[in-house]
């Protein structure tokens, strides 16, 4: 029997994340994401899928101390961005870059700092390439803020309000890990040949780059757009799913209950409302959408996914829908990089069959 795409396939054991799709349950080295979001940061949940435990405070200021340092681009960064085409789209800009850099001092074994660096990185490429774009300033990080915060002010070129970095914290750090998804497991392959943490990052941002795996959202934020006001969405909504249109942002091929990561977001969005006209729009969609598939479509499960609330923050922060992929990327570096540290451990080779269904040799 073929199990296509592998399908089911138990291919390794890991210690990193457990997605149970039946249930609707989503777990970081045992600590569910649910409790994960309301009580840590980003670097804390970091620091929790690549070693196992949080950091203790002395670990903690390494680990920002680190992120800072890290976070300047290097002169040859640098001048690579500048000398890419304006048209090469942003997830190909990183995929170079983080290959431009995976010199002499990425040896097998990888490391927790080499993750580290790698982490702090890939938000300052995004920001220096869009900004040489946008033919604007790019700014210094701030030694500071956070992870997250800093990605926004450097991209935004001003801190933005508690609200917006809560919720796009949330996002971050609740799409980190999502165990052996297609660019995650084309990391562990590539780590398995002993190749560096930076070939493996590279396969995985490669993967990212189909667009049946980390696609922009554009379908959602064209929905948001149509409905325009909290008044309008049950009757934009009910006319779409009505005619047959496919509602974007609704269902999961892996949760057959609620999206916890999904939950997750709206809870974070509810505690913040009327701080943000975009984010209330957001929840006012989220909930007519819900109310209109129960009616239309009984019976058939269609619960609001992580790429609904992603779309709604992207929305919220007025980016583009091409930056929602390297936003996405620079929170699953840590999954990925976790996965080789993992893999380097006790490394064996992939190497599945494949049956010959070809002209048989005469």
């Amino acid at each position: 029997m073929v199990n296509q795409g592998l399908k089911g396939i138990t291919v390794a054991q890991t210690m990193i994340s457990e997605v149970d799709g039946e249930n609707g349950r989503l777990s970081y080295r045992g600590y569910d994401v649910m409790k994960l979001i309301n009580c840590y940061s980003f670097e804390d949940v970091a620091f929790l899928i690549w070693t196992g435990s949080f950091p203790t405070e002395e670990q903690s200021r390494q680990l920002l101390s680190q992120l800072h340092t890290h976070r300047q681009l290097t002169k040859k960064s640098k001048e690579l961005i500048q000398l890419l085409p304006n048209d090469l789209d942003m997830m190909s800009v990183i995929r170079t870059v983080i290959s431009a850099n995976g010199s002499k001092h990425y040896t097998w074994k990888p490391s927790l700092e080499q993750a580290i660096t790698l982490t702090a990185m890939i938000p300052s490429i995004i920001t220096y390439r869009f900004h040489r774009i946008q033919g604007t300033d790019c700014l210094e990080p701030k030694k500071e803020l956070g992870h997250v915060a800093n990605y926004l002010y450097m991209l935004k070129g001003e801190e933005q309000e508690q609200a917006i970095v809560k919720a796009l914290e949330t996002y971050m750090i609740l799409t980190m890990e999502h165990s052996f998804n297609a660019s995650t497991f084309s990391a562990r392959v590539t780590a398995s040949t002993e190749a560096d943490i930076v070939s493996a990052v590279t396969a995985a941002i490669s993967t990212m780059k189909g667009p049946l795996h980390g696609g922009a959202p554009t379908g959602v934020l064209q929905l948001i757009a149509d409905i325009q006001t909290k008044e309008r969405a049950e009757t934009v909504i009910r006319g779409k799913v009505q005619s047959g249109e496919k509602l974007m942002g609704f269902g999961h091929r892996i949760y057959r209950t609620h999206d916890p990561r999904s939950l997750a977001l709206r809870e974070v969005l509810k505690s913040s409302v009327n701080q943000n006209q975009a984010l209330d729009l957001a929840i006012a969609v989220e909930e007519a959408a819900v109310k209109v598939l129960e009616e239309e479509k009984p019976g058939r499960k269609l619960y609001t996914n992580v790429e609904f609330y992603a779309a709604a923050i992207m929305n919220a922060l007025e980016l583009d829908a091409s930056l929602f992929s390297p936003t996405f990327t620079a929170s699953r570096i840590v999954g990925w990089t976790a996965h080789v540290l993992e893999q380097a451990e006790h490394n064996v080779i992939y190497r599945p069959k494949a049956e010959y269904v070809g002209k048989k040799m005469e």
